[in-house]
């Protein structure tokens, strides 16, 4: 079969490919046949709308018909979304490490007709450059290696799934790690000496978020470990914030830094990265107060409410680095684009704070010479006066911008990352009483419910991973279904706070249901550990058990940072149980690399220390309210409302608070408090409670 077949995709990013001169393919049992009616190796591209090489590899080389005509010819050529089919990324992206060699997108693989991989790279150039070979080169020699050397192939083959399986194969017993204060903090020292002291962020270029990164070091901080260990954690946030990373006309972080101070991103901009750094900004806003957490938390929110929002409610994926075909075309200025705008003596006062001048602080490579990226890395400090001129100066900047052609959008609807910044909104809704931040996470919500949730054969309630023009991506993966269960239990928190601005729904419930759904279809019976993909999921030649942090969180420190959550929320002790077999299950992995499963640590945290605090009576709203501003890594609140059977411990604090408008009861570890009556005695039993874990 002739002809592009990505024109009938839904993803934004194969539809950027739907006019190549190559024969794409999109993954499915009927590429694989035809690889095998014709004898063809596979060669499988991976990428994503917002990537920059993947951008370049497709101009030099998929555009170019010389190029389409040699793959065309050896191979059937597949084209994936990553962010549409994370489970194959993960599973091909595995593959490329077990051949020994490093991992990025686009991801460029060679497969026999079966599935199974037997070489590969990522960006590959047109001509040899960067130290890497042409591609019309390496196409002509993997298609000659395929034909003339089976054996070879089939050695390769056979150790890259060998490598694969031996990280689904069962692990030995282990007993469950207890992460006592004095191991947590000792870790966290551990962890800081791998940190910037000057600049925030681990150490070197280019430099992440990393949030479980720090958010471990912010709750080792707040177990007795000294200050330096919150101290790097301010200080990294703060440089974020001021960083060039950071959009300061229109809200919202970049996916990376380039550089080692934060200056020059990879401007791509990713809904799962703002998600996470919303929920940090509002837990070092609950310590440190101060305005700068507040404003990007209010400017990002801007940011998701102006470009990320789409028709219904739900959140779309990101946005492209590139634009007018380069890299940061949007977003760099000069300092005559300023002083067009502004004015000299306005362009002058700005430049002053935001490291604009006539030199510049970034070579643009696409334009040849050097551009002002705004940041207030070096800015002295503001008078309340001048930051007001500032707002308003970069207001008309940020509309002379919206001129400009824009990045693409791309507006898939992905469950997991919707997940993720619902539970996020929610979280920073509470720390900067934001009341509409729920209804706008309330209505994201429902939209997920509606367009991905469904029935299977079985009558359980399930959720697809995407959706995008009435195209559904199911089954869903763990991810999806794990970041659903914390949307819905941080909605559920909060359903009473302030004016209720939620839909009503039962959001428990959801929780439940969801859980249920992934012990059913993604944990596997022999490890204990989460598949990424469904047991039903049918296109796979492997489903693995990835446990690792990566920029995208994983599904397992997710859903145990949720299950704490839910057996506190249900009273069902069973779901109590099943975390705990899961950090058992999660033991030998985070024993033999701790720091990459410190999103697991943190869970682990929440599930040995937050304080449970239950919240009874007809006049209870103060006592709840009081109880939602603490930090929300350290307690669950559940509300006693009646709207749902209460569980044999609410039972007994409710006689114990009887003739009583309001009470409260903290709960901790194994034991409660007897009841307080108000917001002094509720404030005394916490503090009573840390000092004694202390």
């Amino acid at each position: 079969m002739s002809g592009n077949e990505l024109r009938r995709a839904a993803s934004p990013y194969l539809l950027q490919h739907a006019d190549n001169p190559v024969h794409w393919r999109m993954w499915g049992p009927e590429a694989l046949q035809e690889a095998r009616t014709l004898g063809k190796p596979i060669l499988l591209s991976v990428g994503y709308a917002a990537c920059h090489w993947c951008h370049v590899m497709a101009h030099e080389s998929f555009e170019d018909p010389d190029t389409a005509a040699v793959m065309n010819a050896l191979f059937v050529n597949i084209k994936v979304d990553r962010e549409e089919r994370p489970d194959i990324d993960h599973l091909y992206m595995s593959a490329l490490q077990a051949l020994g060699q490093r991992g990025g997108w686009p991801l460029t693989m060679f497969l026999t007709p079966e599935g199974d991989a037997f070489w590969g790279g990522t960006y590959f150039p047109k001509v040899d450059q960067y130290g890497r070979p042409a591609f019309v080169g390496v196409l002509r020699r993997v298609a000659e290696a395929f034909r003339d050397e089976p054996d070879t192939i089939t050695q390769n083959t056979q150790a890259v799934r060998a490598r694969l399986e031996e990280t689904i194969a069962p692990s030995s017993a282990s007993a469950s790690l207890t992460l006592p204060p004095a191991q947590m903090i000792e870790l966290a020292l551990r962890v800081a000496k791998a940190m910037d002291a000057a600049d925030g962020g681990l150490k070197g270029a280019p430099k992440f978020p990393n949030t479980q990164v720090l958010e471990f070091l912010w709750r080792a901080g707040a177990r007795g470990g000294p200050s330096v260990l919150r101290d790097l954690v301010t200080l990294t946030l703060t440089k974020m914030s001021q960083g060039g990373i950071y959009d300061h006309l229109g809200g919202g972080f970049a996916r990376y830094s380039t550089d080692a101070r934060w200056l020059a991103p990879h401007f791509e901009k990713m809904l799962y990265d703002n998600a996470q750094l919303l929920e940090l900004l509002a837990l070092c806003h609950a310590q440190s107060g101060g305005a700068l957490y507040w404003r990007r938390a209010l400017e990002t929110v801007g940011w998701l409410r102006r470009d990320m929002l789409a028709p219904g409610g739900a959140f779309c994926a990101s946005l492209d680095a590139d634009s007018e075909g380069a890299e940061g075309r949007f977003y760099v200025w000069t300092f005559g684009e300023i002083v067009a705008t502004l004015g000299e003596e306005d362009a002058r006062f700005l430049g002053a704070f935001y490291d604009a001048s006539p030199e510049g602080n970034w070579h643009d490579e696409s334009r040849g010479e050097n551009v002002i990226i705004l940041n207030r890395l070096r800015s002295p400090v503001a008078t309340p006066e001048e930051e007001a001129r500032l707002a308003a100066l970069c207001e008309k900047l940020r509309l002379a911008r919206e001129s400009r052609p824009h990045p693409g959008l791309d507006d898939k609807i992905m469950a997991d990352w919707n997940g993720l910044m619902i539970a996020a909104l929610v979280k920073a809704a509470l720390a900067f009483e934001e009341p509409e931040w729920i209804a706008m996470a309330a209505r994201a919500y429902d939209f997920i419910v509606e367009k991905c949730e469904f029935l299977d054969a079985e009558g359980r309630k399930r959720l697809a991973h995407g959706w995008r023009a009435d195209v559904l991506v199911s089954p869903g993966l763990a991810l999806d279904h794990a970041a659903m269960v914390g949307a819905a239990l941080a909605l559920h928190e909060a359903r009473n706070w302030r004016a209720p601005s939620t839909s009503g729904r039962d959001y428990l419930a959801d929780a439940v249901a969801w859980a249920q759904a992934l012990e059913t279809y993604h944990r596997d019976p022999e490890t204990g550990l989460l598949r990424m993909a469904a047991r039903d999921a049918q296109d796979l030649i492997l489903r693995l058990s990835p446990t690792a942090d990566d920029a995208i969180p994983n599904a397992h420190g997710v859903y145990l940072s949720a299950l704490t959550r839910l057996a506190a929320q249900t009273g069902d002790d069973h779901w109590r149980v099943r975390a705990d077999a899961l950090f058992a299950a999660l033991t030998p992995a985070m024993e033999a690399n701790f720091f990459g499963h410190l999103a697991c640590l943190n869970a682990l945290d929440s599930r040995l220390r937050a304080k449970t605090i239950v919240t009874i009576g007809p006049e209870r709203r103060k006592l709840s309210e009081a109880a939602l501003r603490l930090p929300y890594f350290d307690r669950i609140v559940v509300d006693v409302d009646g709207s749902r059977s209460p569980s044999s411990v609410e039972a007994a604090q409710w006689e114990a608070a009887k003739g009583k408008d309001a009470a409260a009861f903290v709960c901790a570890g194994e034991s409660c408090s007897l009841p307080v009556w108000d917001e002094p005695g509720l404030s005394a039993t916490l503090k009573a409670f840390d000092a004694s874990k202390g």
